[in-house]
């Protein structure tokens, strides 16, 4: 830009308001959704503090039809409603953009580009530099030398040489450009078979529309057909895609100058939205903090940095590799932050032309390998299982208290955020937004490695990285320091487990890959039949993994009728759908089926193979600490989790998963864990007293519910008291049950009433809790671990009966997760401590999987059982029930 003109920047708000609330899942304690509103005014802040505009207004489309509307009944039809959480954030964000000072502008009629459109051509002059801050293609047709637009993601400016470079057609070119390939999003249609490209070359040999119209006959193939077919459809589009330029808007340059912020307005807005560094900001009117980041290249500069960190005693770290396997890859660089904004990189792999100069990094590890391994110093990282993986390749085995700030996040709040990544928790935590791998990497198959980026780029990225951690560890470790329970949790149950988990992925699991090959045969001619049997009660051949064409088939074709739709307002052809539909329908019950094969084949059977590794021959899993809200681990590539237990398919993978030779597999598994946990928590009388004699609870339920004798409960009875044992636990209504059961809510009721009536301190817990729910907006595990309740108090009826039913469960399956975590733990321990050849190497919800050799497994069954068995106290014996097998098949009972 032109540093001698003054800049008009127009904002597209309603593009930026979107693209806020979709990069942005945040809200406040109390659960209001505040993801939007941040994001939004924090684009602005950055744009106001990158580009310093003389002038700023941003541009809303206003309520209610616009005159384009009144040309085309379907523009924009298939937009979906704005969702109920973005629009109660909409007049937050009005409010705060009145309370910077900063101009809105919205005009009944017409949209945002158009008043966008108004100003940028009634404003434009030799002295003013007009920046359109928006991704939207259609403003490209305003761009002159003058008027430039802002791609605010890439941090790009476009004008006319680049919008050229982009759509292949000039600026003047762009509104004809726009009718021919249409715009799906705002439902223009445009011309069938004509792209970006065969547009661009269109309008570049004829040069506008009305030259094409005059010379369509010339036009070829089946494109030109369809041209010379939407001739009147095109006139039609480019009324919609021209922007009015003649808006009446009552304002003049001035009035876009920013003034000056209501600092009360602002306050008031940030406590309630918790927007808390802002806050404090603006309290202590403190500019953002100067970064101060580092790189070092040379040993003398090395040799200050370890003496910065062993003064320090608590510093953060963080690796760069060439890639993301931490089993493979090489360490570009490692990063070191002992103050907050202040950082230091050292680069050590970096790999491109001309690259300048860099510590080896034989050298960097020679002198850093005592500073991490100083049981003294304690360490500060954003997912230590990877970090640790990388260094102990290096021959460095990091010593002393670390603080892992994912493990924190997670542990402080397990649902804050969808997933507790440092850009994630940075923004959440901090008011921060970091540096996307993307800026200095690229996108797609050109992304860069780390070790292909210059420096320089490099340097920024990663001491940002390693300050991040620093300032969230200071952030984040008072609030945990707050509760008893949260510390245990942190420091006895999940950063203990880190390591543990770390050992258990390297070790591995093997499997038989012909027996994978046999079974993948067999579900692939098991799939032909089924698919057969679906294209004969169809009537006719389909595809079948089309929820389109099933949707055909099902409700139109046949007649079935459904009341759940999609969000888009058709017919669902869900999983629970067609569940319902198979009880009457044989169709819908032969589409589960071939779904069902077709997932065991596709993730299990074919994919596992592929998977294992060929250094060690094994299936290395990835463990997930900080994704399930409740605690539980989970696992990925493979997923362990999601393997069918009850289905002979099911059993049949998990033959596959072998000892090695002259080894067994020992699975130990715990009993009823979570209604031994309500026993323990409801302090039931009943219930402690069936688990205390060792009686079948269920069993013991049904004889309580139905007045009869334990030896007198027919299987049907005990089925239905299982039902209303762990149904109970997860909130079920009684209509749930009767559908569970397949009764009326009638008889459902009164099951539920007869068990509250023998188990009343079951029901005195149920109350209680959710009261403790309404009360604290969270619960908590017997351990301490909290589940936050954001939508307790919400006005939508499903979400919050939702979060009563989580408010139920949640301590119960949270202990239970807390329970086996901790096992593992021990067990690791005496694994260590006894030197066994025993290794742990894999969990599965409530069950361990170890190898062993034969020779051991006796000795090793009973020491773990006894381990399990006695790691918690509770008001009832802990029961692990285990089974020794060559398979996984053959040990889990």
């Amino acid at each position: 830009m032109n540093a001698a003109k003054k800049i008009l920047m127009l904002v597209d708000g309603n593009a930026y308001v979107y693209r806020a609330y979709h990069a942005n899942d945040l809200s406040t304690s109390a659960g209001e959704p505040t993801g939007a509103v941040y994001g939004f005014t924090n684009m602005l802040k950055r744009m106001i503090r990158e580009y310093n505009p003389d002038y700023l207004a941003v541009i809303f489309d206003a309520k209610g039809k616009t005159f384009r509307d009144s040309i085309y009944p379907q523009y924009k039809a298939n937009r979906p409603p704005m969702p109920d959480d973005l629009r109660s954030q909409v007049e937050l964000i009005y409010q705060l953009v009145e309370a910077m000072g900063i101009t809105m502008l919205s005009v009944e009629g017409v949209e945002a580009d158009d008043v966008i459109a108004t100003l940028a051509i009634e404003l434009n002059s030799p002295q003013l530099q007009t920046v359109i801050a928006s991704s939207d293609k259609d403003l490209a047709q305003l761009v002159t030398d003058q008027i430039v637009m802002l791609d605010e993601r890439k941090g790009v400016m476009l004008g006319p040489s680049q919008v050229q470079e982009k759509f292949g057609v000039t600026p003047d070119q762009i509104i004809d450009y726009l009718a021919l390939v249409g715009d799906s999003s705002d439902n223009i249609p445009g011309v069938s078979l004509v792209g970006p490209k065969t547009a661009a070359k269109w309008l570049n040999e004829y040069g506008d529309l009305d030259s094409l119209m005059a010379n369509a006959t010339l036009l070829p193939g089946k494109a030109g057909q369809n041209f010379r077919d939407s001739i009147d459809q095109l006139i039609m589009a480019r009324q919609l895609v021209t922007l009015k330029l003649d808006v009446e808007v009552d304002s003049q340059l001035n009035d876009f100058t920013i003034c000056e912020s209501n600092v009360d307005e602002l306050r008031k807005l940030y406590s309630r939205l918790e927007f808390n560094i802002w806050l404090k900001q603006l309290e202590l009117n403190e500019p953002p903090p100067q970064l101060q980041y580092h790189t070092v290249t040379e040993l003398p500069a090395l040799h200050d940095l370890i003496e910065k960190l062993q003064e320090s005693g608590l510093f953060a770290f963080d690796t760069e590799t060439t890639g993301f396997d931490m089993k493979r890859e090489r360490m570009v660089g490692i990063s070191f932050s002992v103050k907050a904004s202040e950082a230091y990189y050292i680069p050590v792999g970096h790999n491109y032309p001309g690259v300048t100069q860099q510590l080896e990094v034989d050298d960097v590890v020679r002198e850093l390998k005592p500073v991490f391994e100083n049981p003294a110093l304690g360490k500060i990282v954003q997912n230590f299982k990877f970090d640790s993986n990388v260094l102990e390749k290096y021959g460095i085995a990091v010593q002393g208290t670390v603080y892992d700030t994912m493990i924190e996040s997670y542990v402080y709040n397990s649902n804050a955020v969808a997933q507790h990544k440092l850009d994630t928790l940075a923004l959440r935590y901090l008011n921060y937004t970091t540096t996307k791998y993307e800026q200095i990497a690229g996108k797609g198959k050109n992304q860069l490695t780390f070790d292909s980026i210059e420096i320089d780029k490099a340097s920024h990225y990663a001491a940002e990285d390693a300050d991040i951690a620093f300032r969230l560890h200071q952030t984040l470790w008072p609030k945990i320091q707050s509760s008893e329970g949260l510390i245990y949790v942190f420091e006895k149950v999940d950063m203990p487990l880190v390591a543990v988990l770390t050992r258990m992925e390297n070790c591995g699991v093997r499997i038989d890959s012909a027996e994978l090959s046999r079974q993948s045969l067999d579900l692939h001619n098991r799939l032909e039949t089924v698919e057969h049997q679906i294209y004969h009660a169809a009537g006719k051949p389909f595809n079948i993994s089309s929820p389109k064409q099933i949707r055909e088939i099902l409700f139109d074709d046949l007649g079935y009728r459904t009341n759940r739709k999609t969000s888009t307002g058709l017919a669902s052809t869900s999983e629970s759908v067609l569940s319902e539909l198979a009880e009457n329908y044989e169709l819908p019950k032969l589409i589960l089926e071939h779904r069902s094969l077709s997932k065991l084949k596709s993730t299990y059977t074919d994919k596992l193979p592929e998977l294992v590794d060929p250094l060690s021959g094994r299936v290395h899993t990835s463990y997930h600490q900080a994704i399930a809200a409740t605690g539980r681990l989970s696992s990925s590539d493979p997923n362990l989790q999601n393997i069918p237990i009850r289905t002979e398919d099911g059993k049949r993978i998990r033959e596959a998963f072998i000892a090695d030779p002259d080894c067994v597999l020992i699975s130990i598994d715990y009993s009823q864990i979570e209604l031994r946990i309500m026993a323990h928590i409801s302090e039931d009388p009943g219930l402690i007293d069936a688990f205390s004699k060792g009686e079948d609870v269920h069993r013991f339920t049904a004889s309580e519910v139905f007045a009869t004798s334990p030896g007198a409960v027919t299987s049907d009875q005990r089925r239905h008291a299982k039902a209303i044992n762990f149904g109970l636990m997860y909130g079920m209504s009684a209509y749930g049950l009767s559908q569970q059961l397949q009764i009326d809510v009638a008889e459902a009721n009164d099951y539920i009433s007869q068990y509250f009536a023998r188990y009343p301190k079951v029901r005195d817990y149920m109350v209680s809790i959710r009261e403790q729910a309404k009360a604290n907006q969270f619960v908590e595990t017997v351990y301490g671990r909290r589940l936050y309740l954001p939508h307790i108090h919400s006005k939508q009826f499903n979400q919050r009966q939702y979060a009563e039913r989580a408010a139920i469960n949640a301590p119960l399956q949270g202990t239970a997760a807390d329970i086996i975590k901790l096992a593992m733990v021990e067990v690791d321990r005496w694994i260590i401590e006894s030197h066994s050849d025993a290794r742990m190497i894999m969990q599965v919800h409530d069950e361990l999987v170890l190898e062993v050799p034969s020779s051991q497994q006796d000795s090793v069954l009973e020491t773990v059982r006894s381990i399990m068995e006695d790691v918690a106290e509770l008001l009832v014996p802990l029961i692990a029930d285990a089974g020794v097998g060559l398979n996984w098949a053959s040990a889990h009972n």
